[in-house]
């Protein structure tokens, strides 16, 4: 007889999603209103950024699955959209068609993994070599020959001119900067939605229990198996969709997509943004990625040596993580507050 697990405590939880999602939809409209064409690009990179941090996010804190080559599922969407896009002369469909791609390739690569029961150290390696391997594949396509229809893959010299994102199903249409933005956010605004409501159903709540104890959840008679495949899926299909608005965004797509330094970054910012949370991840990219944009001006000490040494201090003083040390900070001022004018009722 199957276990039911108890009921998350909605109220407060949905109280928590509906002031992010708030917050969220104040940044897509004053957004493009505050901001020049600049920042409003550059926070076009962050929203990107940030839905590929999710998908990360998501299969590590709430399906306890490393993965240590995210960005296989982030280049191959890039490159899938840039090719079908170059050919078809549109983005709609392409866009649709490279989070497809890469939700059958996390379901294959996945399927492969899980029911080989590879246990966690290996699960990691393997994630890192097929990205390796696809980074080295697409490196050795600078020939002429290696095209699909009217799209050169290029080699370590990518894809170029790929089209800018157009107004859906209205392919004369194309996006500017701002529109770009609020389609962009809209669509991480819904993914942080959609993992949520996953999580809060009782297919998150297996997927925590396998987490935190996997062999006894097997035991209760859930197929462990089944579980981490459709979360590993749906982590793929979340990158390949950043990879494929970062294409679009940078009308140009290199191997690059595919490095051990994207897979290092979304690691790096979800755990300095707080593994096991959906904010978290966010506030990495937005705080990791503005402290290299302003000490990539400097010229005083390499950038890398002084991101390197903040986020040492992060680790050691927020082990875990900027969204929830701050969060905690706050919930426990919060409760001194409360006791202080409590006690002071009484005094008087």
């Amino acid at each position: 007889m199957l276990t039911t697990f108890p009921k998350a405590r909605l109220p407060a939880d949905w109280l928590a999603v509906a002031v992010v999602v708030a917050l969220g939809i104040a940044i897509l409209t004053l957004v493009p209103i505050l901001f020049d064409l600049f920042q409003v690009l550059q926070m076009i990179q962050y929203v990107v950024l940030s839905i590929f941090a999710l998908s990360l996010a998501y299969i590590w804190g709430f399906g306890g699955i490393l993965s240590f080559g995210q960005a296989g599922f982030f280049g191959l969407g890039g490159y899938a959209f840039a090719v079908a896009a170059i050919n078809m002369q549109q983005t709609t469909v392409p866009f649709l068609m490279a989070i497809g791609l890469c939700a059958l390739f996390a379901a294959a690569l996945g399927y492969f993994m899980f029911y080989g029961r590879l246990n966690d150290v290996y699960l990691g390696v393997v994630t890192l070599v097929v990205t390796l391997i696809m980074w080295k594949l697409i490196n050795h396509t600078a020939g002429p020959e290696y095209a699909i229809g009217s799209a050169r893959l290029g080699g370590f010299n990518g894809i170029p001119s790929i089209p800018i994102m157009t107004v859906p199903f209205q392919p004369g249409i194309e996006m500017e900067p701002a529109q770009m933005f609020r389609y962009f956010m809209g669509f991480l605004i819904g993914v942080y939605l959609l993992l949520h409501i996953l999580i809060k159903s009782k297919f998150g709540r297996v997927a925590i229990s396998i987490r935190e104890n996997e062999i006894r959840t097997g035991l209760l008679g859930y197929d462990v198996r089944v579980y981490k495949l459709l979360v590993f899926t749906v982590g793929g299909a979340i990158g390949g969709m950043a990879g494929a608005m970062w294409a679009t965004y940078q009308t140009f797509v290199d191997p690059n997509v595919f490095s051990l330094e994207m897979s290092a970054k979304c690691l790096i910012w979800v755990m300095a943004g707080g593994v096991g949370t959906l904010v978290g991840p966010i506030v990495g990219v937005v705080v990791l990625q503005y402290l290299s944009l302003k000490l990539g001006e400097t010229d005083l000490i390499n950038n890398l040596i002084i991101l390197g040494a903040i986020l040492m201090v992060l680790v050691l003083l927020m082990p875990k993580g900027i969204f929830p040390s701050v969060r905690d900070l706050i919930v426990t001022l919060w409760n001194r507050w409360r006791g202080l004018s409590s006690a002071e009722k009484r005094a008087d």
